[in-house]
């Protein structure tokens, strides 16, 4: 693609899929994004209200309570320990960052940029956006000596595939040895499912097993949109690396990039209050279990989706013909075309859909079914 040149947004093409799911008689169900439907936390809004004499400008790097608020969560949550303060920046959701990551961190014309097979566009994009030339792999031995920046992104979006410890290390490893940045997307890390998964923590880059207590070159970056229902909010942040996160906060000062001072409120009480996390967990658990079970009664196999907010589908044909079966269903999924070249056979299904509507989905799911 042509420095500045920019592709059409690939959702455009879901309209007449959305005009035809609509149509059901039971009206239509969602599934395509995954946007939270359910409320934000009392715990949260009550921060964020009571945080609204907001009549200076906030700091870049956030608030003290914030930052302290974030390393330990990292140490809680994620089992991550060494960070400081200087170590994490919070930022205006975590879709800018992606975005802009690679042009902030110097990487341009000449540079690989490289990202799953299976992945979220905006990894694309962001080298697009820098001049760089972007590479979708999921083996670090692929990855060329031109490589300046690596996304892992685990739990993923859109297939739920999760990286242990050792898939992690390895990564990071070659990162190193090429002398590229690499970064670990976990905005999904709380709703594990399956496997070692369903209780246990999904690890992160930033864990000492895989960095060896060493996080030169490693990033982590983490989302409060799914977890607490703050999408709304833009509220995200990310960490590791003292001499990367310092070379972004550099740039985002001379960009005016802040999160506004009540949202930086409302973020450090939502990370220290995990009650409002585990029961918005379990709304998505019962979610899955029933969307899953009408897929596979419909003739889906579900792969990976042992974590994160998707079920990545196939039925064993191109995904527009299934995005077509489920529109006449009144079903709105996401075509895995979408998400990179490599499963034109698979669909990605939120579970971002209110109780009542998932249970009418799982419903017409079923009445398809070959007995």
């Amino acid at each position: 693609m042509a420095l500045g040149a920019l592709p059409e947004y690939p959702w455009d093409l879901m309209v007449p899929y959305r005009q035809r799911a609509a149509a059901h008689r039971d009206g239509l169900v969602d599934l395509s994004i995954g946007s939270p439907v359910d409320s934000t936390p009392p715990v949260v809004r009550e921060a964020l209200a009571a945080a609204t004499d907001a009549h200076a400008y906030p700091t870049t790097v956030g608030t003290a309570a914030l930052r302290r608020a974030i390393v330990a969560w990292y140490e809680r949550r994620r089992g991550v320990t060494g960070l400081a303060a200087d170590d994490v920046l919070p930022t205006i959701g975590s879709k800018e960052l992606v975005a802009l990551l690679p042009f902030m961190l110097g990487v341009g014309q000449g540079d690989v940029v490289v990202h799953p097979r299976a992945a979220y566009p905006t990894y694309e994009m962001g080298a697009v956006f820098a001049g760089a030339r972007s590479m979708a792999s999921d083996d670090p031995a692929e990855w060329p000596e031109e490589t300046r920046l690596v996304w892992l992104n685990s739990p993923g979006n859109p297939d739920g595939r999760v990286l242990d410890v050792e898939q992690l290390r390895a990564a990071v490893g070659r990162a190193r040895e090429l002398g590229a940045v690499i970064v670990g997307d976990e905005c999904y890390a709380e709703l594990g499912w399956e496997g070692p998964w369903r209780e246990g923590a999904v690890p992160s880059i930033l864990d000492p097993r895989v960095t060896g207590g060493d996080t030169s070159g490693v990033l982590a970056i983490y989302s409060l949109s799914k977890q607490s229902n703050m999408a709304g909010y833009r509220a995200a942040f990310v960490a590791g690396c003292h001499d990367s996160i310092a070379r972004l906060t550099t740039a985002r000062k001379h960009a005016g990039l802040m999160v506004p001072a009540p949202l930086q409120a409302a973020m450090t009480v939502a990370l220290g209050d995990e009650a409002h996390v585990a029961e918005q967990k379990e709304r998505y658990r019962g979610r899955r279990e029933q969307l899953r079970g009408a897929l596979e009664d419909a003739g889906f196999r579900i792969d990976h989706s042992e974590a994160g907010l998707y079920l990545w589908a196939t039925e064993g044909r191109d995904a527009w013909d299934s995005i077509g079966r489920l529109a006449d269903l009144g079903i709105l999924a996401g075509p895995g075309h979408f998400y990179g070249t490599h499963f034109p056979e698979h669909v990605r299904l939120s579970l971002t859909a209110p109780d009542e509507r998932v249970a009418s989905a799982a419903a017409r799911l079923r009445a398809t079914a070959v007995r």
